[in-house]
């Protein structure tokens, strides 16, 4: 064990909270927030049959509301404000909610803004189109393959957020346009989010987890590519293959779907060259400003206003879905700058073996960059590489399992839940969904190239 006392875990939380109380207090509205978004679903039923009854509009309001996995997090910061300001007072609050970071939000908020646009979609597609010729043409099948084992990798370039709009917002013109059946719509999320998280670990900046130790551990985009770069690729591959093979008699009913349906296709207009590469460098702006929240707020208010002058040229734009998402990161941030007493007590005292599983649970219920970030305190961590590679890889592999896991999550879920019954994306089919690809890509990161 690699504890730094010997006092027992729970002993030493005991401690811990007999110091401060409201370090309980905060884990348990913690954990009231992830209970809530088990229960969504169950806000949204009863927002519709209170719909049916003809019942207050008020009262549907507040169900629907209740029912919005993106607004969870948003909602329980005000009991957990209330509970600061009783246990801590008026200034103690201000100073934490003040001394939070929330560039990752505005970044994600901004850059799926951008990357959803027709442009940035326009050049995103026929690079994919490439490949889907060469694999087999302009099927669902094959777009649907080639979207998740390329898109993914964009994200170690464009970043993940911005992979994952990408690819949600072509699965959904490509492949859920044809109406997939449940199982293989939930399968298609869990493989999109785990390929995503681990899909941005072939450079040192574009997956956030990796992204938050680079500095402290010194690590590099040559030295990241060499001990995940190859098992990330394999993983993406292998798993996609799989899913491929296990989902082939469906995907099989969709190409069939495809030739009898005649979907719309509208004589869009032809996209100028300015317009492309206008977009293209706001994109580029915003990646390469991605951990300056000045420069990417400012990019991002001259891209609204250029994409409302040259409106003919845009899809509708994503203003909601990326206030959405930006909501629910910032309320991640804030609850999860609270856990940071129990988590890294966790941490200091597992092996690498048990930090690696430990790693994939705890990312489940906590964003992986935070998680990552933690283990970088860790003075057991610092030139250990084998500790170091265990937690950053347990926290980019779990990123798949829920939707707060990982950052770019709630973006691929905002995008794709229209496709899903009552527009819910549920938990435990996702985690279903996710466990395939997940178990993969630990066979592939642990054993066979650990």
């Amino acid at each position: 064990m690699l504890g730094i006392t010997q006092t027992p875990l729970f002993s030493l939380l005991g401690q811990k909270i007999a110091e401060d109380p409201f370090r309980l207090i905060s884990a348990v509205i913690f954990l009231c927030a992830i209970l809530h978004t088990f229960f969504c679903s169950k806000f949204s039923t009863k927002a519709r049959q209170l719909e049916q009854a003809n019942c207050d509009s008020y009262k549907v309001s507040i169900f629907h509301w209740l029912g919005e996995v993106e607004v969870i997090f948003g909602l329980w910061l005000i009991p957990l404000l209330l509970s600061f300001i009783c246990f801590k007072g008026w200034n103690a609050s201000v100073q934490y909610f003040s001394t939070r970071h929330y560039t990752e939000p505005i970044f994600v908020c901004i850059i799926m803004m951008i990357a959803a646009t027709r442009p940035i979609l326009y050049v995103a597609e026929r690079f994919i189109n490439l490949a889907v010729n060469t694999l087999g043409g302009e099927r669902p099948s094959t777009w649907w393959f080639c979207i998740l084992t390329i898109a993914p990798l964009f994200g170690s370039l464009i970043t993940e957020p911005a992979a994952m709009t990408i690819a949600a917002l072509l699965l959904s013109h490509k492949v859920f346009v044809y109406k997939p059946n449940a199982w293989f719509s939930y399968a298609t999320l869990g493989l999109l989010f785990v390929n995503v998280s681990i899909g941005g670990t072939l450079t040192h900046f574009a997956a956030p987890p990796i992204l938050m130790v680079a500095n402290t551990w010194h690590w590099t985009t040559a030295y990241v590519f060499s001990h995940f770069g190859i098992k990330t690729i394999m993983s993406v591959i292998i798993s996609s293959v799989l899913y491929f093979l296990l989902f082939a008699p469906h995907l099989h009913t969709l190409n069939k779907r495809a030739k009898m349906e005649t979907l719309s296709s509208q004589n869009e207009q032809r996209l100028p060259l300015g317009i492309i590469l206008t977009h293209v460098g706001f994109l580029t702006w915003t990646v390469l400003n991605a951990h300056h929240t000045a420069l990417v707020v400012f990019g991002g208010l001259l891209f609204l206003m250029v994409a409302q002058i040259f409106k003919k040229y845009q899809s509708p734009m994503a203003l909601k879905e990326s206030l959405l998402v930006g909501c629910f990161l910032a309320g991640l941030v804030t609850h999860g700058g609270l856990q940071e007493w129990w988590i890294e007590a966790v941490l200091s005292r597992l092996n690498d073996a048990c930090l690696f599983y430990g790693s994939v649970i705890l990312t489940s219920f906590n964003d992986n960059a935070s998680l990552t970030y933690l283990a970088s305190l860790v003075p057991a961590f610092a030139d250990h590489f084998q500790l170091q590679s265990a937690v950053v890889s347990g926290a980019v592999i779990g990123g798949g399992l829920t939707v707060i896991a990982n950052a770019p999550n709630p973006a691929g879920q905002s995008i794709l839940s229209k496709f899903f019954a009552h527009n819910i994306v549920k938990p435990l089919p996702l985690c279903l969904g996710a466990l395939l690809p997940t178990c993969v890509t630990i066979y592939i990161f642990r054993y066979l190239m650990g």
